[in-house]
């Protein structure tokens, strides 16, 4: 039976497990991506596993999400990256070079390749037809030392597409459809591969916006075929050497089977606060807009910035609309400018900014208080603007540049009728700039040992958590609901970024917007620890470990919920905390914050097959039946306090030459 392109790029790299859904697989990983908002604990993370450089082809570290240097933290941070990449013989991207997802792909990206990075929307890169996945910072540390991913193998979740998009609806339109259909839990366990004719209209970069948003989806990645469009996009960045042509086979089946007519689509927009949350812009048409926000990694190619400049030539932005321009990487803003393009959007009244992803993680941009913004990035989490109480709705760069244009939100289609416009005949330049300045290559590994790294005052080195105890009493700290995301848990923006490297400080900020006495109730608790409760898809979003690790710090030790998001999920069991699931969800509705468990025997339960165990609400005199997904090797993280515990004892055995344990 022929293999379709994600079987293919799995079955190459397969080192254990066998290709059957839901069973747990380990892959050989090529290359890895790490952003400095989760890079820094990944550089520390090394620094305590004692490795000396890195196992894999290309590792790469971006400097993309904490641009603002408002005082010396960022800047040390950046100090502290640099200083780790040469250390360590990794590739180092500077500040203001552009977006990981945007820069990987131009210049390190190569078909058939395996990666994964500290950024949920690493499987943008599936887009070249590699198979990229986020996962937590512990993770990519692990595969930068040679170990494999471990992941439950997904099912392949099979869109076929057909037709041709038509003038005024893009790529994000094609993502937002599939949002529309399934909503923000439709891909989890599977992994999205696109395919069939109407991929011919698709550049490499629209399928990078699509490839990106999968992570709204909660699948594990995003697959496309690497063939002539790629190879175009690779000789373009003078890359053709790396190219290989991977295709799925004829006759090749899918797990799940879907079909999008692409001319069929029309402009959609997701509404605050979910990207989930999708309707046809016309349903929303006429609202009065206060900022319109076009680029970052979910919107990073030449022609989404270009489009809209065309659009906007000759013309002025709304009055009291502010147009934000956000290009993903500095190759893109020198071949913008090279085309001609930049002066109109300067002239339009837009404000350009330094290519980074900026606003998309709440580091400026903020809006005004419950005033609408439009955005062409990936979410719109209550509050991940920078405003707590913002209305993000997430666009397509059309829609973005008409709705600028007339000051509401507008269907592309209406405004370009009303302001008489023509659909731009957008066109790749022929003298295309190529800029690899910034992205500075590791040094040679007798150089690399001689580096000390440098580490600012705000940088702290990583606690050590103590084991999990057979049995202990704790209480329900805090209960939360359905689709708690990362951003929820441990907050982005300029206010707590800065201290991502100093896990005592950071830990401060945890659940702060949900309920701001949990911090100061976690310290109280003591040694004893604490527990979570909560609901459907709990750790949506990010995959910064943040989310794990400072929660670890202030005594959590299990979470309860009715089901988990995948990237959180394991980053929980990374940092020792057991993740455990109602057998019952009913079950979740008789539970009351400080609420008492007791629970006995848990490493028995974690070693049997049956993956259940009880536990006793004593303040009501009531047992829960729960249970368990993990497999063997993430018990005995948990039960020995994390993988880096797990992986230490397992170097120093190696270099002294006995067993690992």
């Amino acid at each position: 039976m022929g293999q379709n392109v994600a079987q293919k790029l799995i079955g190459s790299h397969l080192v254990t497990g066998e290709m059957e859904p839901g069973g747990e697989i380990g892959l050989k990983i090529d290359q890895t991506l790490t952003q400095d908002a989760t890079g820094t604990l990944v550089m520390l993370e090394l620094e305590a596993m004692g490795l000396q450089t890195v196992r894999t082809e290309v590792s790469a570290q971006y400097v993309d999400h904490n641009l603002l240097q408002t005082d010396e933290r960022n800047p040390d941070d950046h100090l502290f990256l640099l200083s780790a990449c040469r250390r360590f013989g990794i590739w180092y991207s500077q500040p203001g070079n552009g977006v990981s997802h945007a820069v990987h792909m131009q210049h390190l990206g190569i078909p058939g390749k395996t990666m994964v990075g500290s950024d949920s929307h690493t499987p943008a890169a599936g887009s070249l037809g590699m198979l990229a996945i986020g996962v937590g910072g512990l993770e990519v540390a692990m595969a930068m030392a040679g170990e494999p991913l471990y992941i439950r193998m997904p099912r392949i979740w099979g869109v076929r597409l057909t037709g041709q998009l038509p003038p005024w609806v893009s790529a994000k339109d094609v993502i937002l459809e599939l949002l529309r259909r399934h909503d923000v839990k439709g891909g989890v366990g599977r992994i999205i591969e696109y395919y069939g004719p109407g991929l011919g209209a698709l550049s490499a970069m629209d399928r990078h916006v699509i490839a990106n948003m999968g992570a709204e989806l909660g699948a594990t990645t995003t697959v496309f075929p690497s063939d002539g469009e790629v190879r175009r996009f690779l000789t373009q960045e003078q890359r053709g050497a790396d190219w290989v042509e991977i295709v799925a086979d004829d006759g090749a089946t899918y797990d799940v089977d879907e079909e999008i007519d692409l001319s069929s689509l029309e402009p959609l927009i997701a509404k605050p606060s979910s990207p989930g949350n999708v309707v046809a812009v016309r349903e929303v048409a006429g609202t009065q807009i206060y900022q319109s926000y076009i680029g970052s990694s979910a919107n990073p190619g030449l022609r989404d910035i270009a489009v809209p400049a065309m659009l906007l030539e000759g013309r002025q932005v709304a009055s009291g609309v502010s147009l934000d321009i956000n290009p993903a990487s500095r190759e893109t803003l020198e071949n913008l400018t090279k085309m001609g393009l930049l002066m109109p959007l300067l002239h339009s009244g837009a404000r350009l900014h330094q290519s980074g992803c900026n606003g998309c993680i709440g580091m400026g941009q903020a809006p005004a208080t419950g005033r609408p913004s439009l955005r062409t990035v990936p979410r719109n989490f209550r509050g991940r603007s920078g405003s707590n109480e913002d209305a993000v709705y997430l666009v397509s760069p059309e829609t973005a540049t008409l709705s600028a244009l007339t000051g509401v939100i507008t269907d592309p289609r209406d405004g370009a009728q009303e302001l008489g416009l023509e659909w731009p005949q957008y066109e790749e330049p022929g003298d295309y700039v190529i800029n690899r300045q910034m992205l500075l290559e590791p040094l040679a590994p007798d150089a690399a040992a001689k580096e000390e790294l440098v580490k600012g005052p705000n940088i702290s080195s990583l606690p050590e958590f103590d084991p999990l105890p057979d049995a202990f009493d704790a209480p329900v700290l805090l209960k939360v609901g359905d689709n708690v995301s990362t951003d929820e848990i441990m907050p982005a923006g300029q206010k707590v970024l800065p201290y991502r490297s100093n896990i005592p400080k950071i830990a401060e900020f945890t659940y702060y917007q949900v309920d701001e006495t949990y911090v100061e109730r976690a310290k109280q608790s003591g040694d004893q620890g604490h527990i979570i409760v909560g609901g459907d898809n709990y750790g949506q979003g990010s995959s910064r470990e943040h989310a794990a690790i400072a929660p670890r710090y202030l005594g959590l030790r299990v979470v309860i919920a009715k089901s988990y998001a995948r990237i959180h999920w394991q980053n929980l069991a990374n940092f020792g905390i057991l993740g455990l699931e109602f057998d019952n969800p009913d079950d979740y509705d008789r539970i009351e914050r400080d609420d008492v468990f007791s629970l006995q025997g848990l490493r028995d339960a974690l070693e049997s097959e049956a993956g259940t165990l009880e536990v006793h609400n004593t303040t009501r005199d009531e047992r829960y039946t729960l249970r368990h997904q993990l497999s063997p090797r993430q018990a005995e993280m948990i039960v020995t306090g994390g993988l880096i515990a797990v992986f230490r004892e397992r170097l120093e055995a190696e270099r002294s030459g006995r067993e690992p344990p």
